[in-house]
């Protein structure tokens, strides 16, 4: 099994919501295939001023089996974009599994792709975040989601727990925990545990 994941950048987009999540994919690149798109393909700068290649466009004939849309600052202005919430609208019809990291749910929710489904995303932001979507089944207290072709993450390093959800998926448990060995990571493998749903102790 091989697939073809696409994740999505845009200005502003937080680098270890994308990092995190390829670096576990893209550690078995025999069943996950990377490809960075944007809104035009060239370089794309995220939120800590790294410059990343996007090779093709969002608003291609480019038809994944999974895409990837991170947080970051730059969602703020994205959620309100109605030309690019419409062209991913499109552009993720023609994928079998949307995948988000942190307030990349928010985008999602923007662009109508998590109507009927349940959902998280960072808790710092997450009273933002829920403000998009009509019905969008919210749930705070979570690690991810998964819901049927959708996976959300909370914030940020969660998305390498949602990677790890992924691949137990797809390839089964062992598979996923000879990666984390590999990557010297322990994978939260429950859900529903989410330390950070509360807000800050102390």
């Amino acid at each position: 099994m091989q697939l073809d994941v696409d994740v999505v950048l845009f200005d502003g987009f937080e680098l270890l919501d994308v990092f995190g999540p390829v670096e576990f994919l893209g550690s078995l690149p025999e069943h996950f295939r990377i490809t960075y798109v944007a809104p035009e393909a060239g370089l794309v700068r995220s939120s800590q001023g790294a410059e990343v290649q996007a090779t093709a466009s969002i608003v291609s004939d480019r038809r994944p089996d999974l895409i990837l849309v991170p947080g970051g600052m730059g969602t703020r202005a994205l959620v309100l974009d109605t030309n690019f919430l419409e062209s991913l609208a499109v552009y993720a019809d023609g994928a079998s599994w949307v995948t988000s990291v942190c307030t990349g749910s928010a985008v999602l929710a923007a662009a109508g792709l998590l109507e009927g489904y349940r959902a998280t995303s960072n808790k710092r932001a997450f009273d933002w975040v829920t403000q998009f979507g009509a019905e969008v089944d919210w749930v705070r207290e979570a690690r991810w989601v998964h819901d049927r072709d959708r996976w959300t993450s909370s914030g940020v390093a969660a998305g390498m727990d949602l990677a790890g959800a992924v691949i137990r998926h797809f390839l089964g448990d062992q598979v996923a925990e000879a990666v984390a060995f590999d990557l010297e990571y322990a994978f939260q493998t429950d859900a529903t545990v989410d330390p950070f749903a509360a807000g800050p102790q102390g």
